[in-house]
């Protein structure tokens, strides 16, 4: 996998797409704290089951 930036990507719809993954996020967010649903999530190797709340639903940005 190139560690090269998405960002800098050749593509234009390559290089916009973070910012459809990071509302696509944000939406499952929203979702997961209305419907009281847990999101599981990926950290390196290990995976999580995170419970969110209404106040989580919107964090702040975690992205490069």
């Amino acid at each position: 996998m190139n560690k090269n930036s998405i960002e800098q990507a050749k593509d234009p719809d390559m290089a916009s797409s973070i910012n459809a993954i990071r509302r696509a996020a944000k939406s499952a967010r929203r979702v997961a704290a209305q419907t009281g649903t847990a999101l599981i999530v990926r950290h390196g190797e290990q995976i999580d089951r995170v419970t969110v709340t209404d106040q989580e639903a919107l964090p702040k940005q975690t992205f490069g």
